[in-house]
């Protein structure tokens, strides 16, 4: 295991209900003029915002609306943003939604203070200052209400970009599972999806002894599959809601994945699908991370062996250790299948012969991307390849 830190300053505010308390907790955390972050409907016509803005009034908090953050959130709308929390003298910003919401507000946050285009944090710089933010989650999917992450997609060349600091991450989150149960299934789907990548991401490392984070990476995997078929057959199950909401926390403020080396080139690969198609992000993750497996698994063929016999149960073939592997990945696509997600480019909307673009735009040149397998240009092209002919 190697040398670690790991800070995470989070309040989670669990349980139904809560977000009538968000007011206090912002108080707590020195708000006192909130810029109110959300997206582009359903919270309103839940009555959500208003039950928000009750708990804000009740508190004495001020505060200013900006709604409209679509999924892959824009950066025109993080400018806004950022001129109405200069104008109005906003010093907390609370954001209400999924992934997409909390990202925004999260860039919204670091340019406020920051005398340059806030973008130069999502090509390089590294933020050390920020508004606080707290969240108010309504899906279970980025684990952005736990992390020091964003992500947003510049609009000129949809081009699609994170950010890491532990200034960003939110002061409390507020994690109401019954507000997940009016999700669509297959937003729920990609949700649960991107809670599994979050875990794999951090799960194929070249770091030995990692008993201890290989066996929480596993647990949460474990439970995923254990929770989202029933989420998906039964919508107001809140119990399943409710451990799943907790997973997606646990998979990415990096509780499991402390002391050990991490991969994200999945995560890289599909950011230039979802910021050229517009998809959603778990079903581009759907598609590229079972390919991402059966190019790199011979890299550590026990690993991948690992995680089909302790995850999805398969068999242990000593004599031929790469058909368990195989099967193993067989084993995910197949889940992954199972509740409603695409499994190659044609069921996702992408074209084969837009592979150049997407490869070009990921910026490689002739470099190479790190983690559990360097990458170079033509292997991604590969691995786009194997997800277009993808199959059960």
């Amino acid at each position: 295991m190697e040398n670690f830190n790991f800070y995470s300053p989070t309040e989670f505010v669990f349980g139904k209900g809560r977000e009538n308390e968000c007011g206090e907790y912002v108080v707590k955390y020195g708000g006192s003029n909130v810029l109110l972050h959300y997206g582009s409907g359903s919270a309103v016509r839940s009555g959500l915002i208003d039950r928000v803005k009750a708990s804000l009034e009740k508190s004495g908090v001020r505060y200013t609306e900006l709604g409209g953050v679509q999924a892959n959130p824009r950066d025109t709308l993080v400018y806004k943003g950022i001129d109405i929390c200069r104008r109005d003298g906003v010093d907390f910003i609370l954001a209400v939604g999924g992934g997409s919401v909390i990202d925004s507000a999260k860039a919204i946050a670091i340019g406020v203070p920051y005398d340059g285009d806030f973008w130069d944090f999502y090509t390089g710089k590294h933020a050390d200052k920020a508004l606080p933010v707290g969240t108010v989650l309504t899906i279970a999917a980025a684990g952005s209400e736990g992390s020091g992450d964003s992500v947003i997609t510049k609009e000129d060349g949809m081009l699609k970009r994170g950010t890491g600091s532990d200034v960003l991450r939110p002061r409390f989150s507020v994690l109401d599972p019954a507000l997940t149960q009016t999700l669509p299934a297959y937003q729920t789907a990609c949700g649960a999806t991107d809670i599994m990548a979050h875990v794999f991401e951090r799960y194929f490392t070249n770091t030995r002894e990692v008993e201890i984070t290989d066996r929480l990476c596993e647990a949460v995997l474990m439970t995923m599959v254990k929770e989202t078929p029933r989420v998906i057959a039964d919508p107001d199950n809140y119990e399943a809601r409710a451990n799943i909401m907790w997973a997606g926390m646990v998979a990415h403020n990096n509780i499991v994945g402390v002391g050990r080396e991490q991969d994200w080139n999945s995560h890289g690969i599909e950011h230039e699908l979802s910021g050229l198609y517009d998809c959603a992000h778990g079903a581009g993750l759907a598609v590229i991370m079972p390919a991402w497996m059966e190019f790199v698994y011979k890299h550590d063929v026990m690993r991948f062996c690992q995680m089909a016999t302790r995850v999805f149960g398969v068999k242990m073939n000593f004599a031929d250790p790469e058909t368990t592997a195989l099967a193993g990945i067989k084993a995910f696509r197949t889940f992954l299948h199972s509740i409603g997600m695409p499994i190659n480019f044609a069921e996702l909307g992408a074209k084969e012969e837009d592979i150049p673009v997407l490869v070009e735009k990921l910026g490689l040149g002739d470099g190479e991307t790190g983690g559990f397998v360097h990458l170079k240009s033509a292997d991604v092209a590969e691995i786009y390849r194997i997800a277009v002919r993808a199959e059960l």
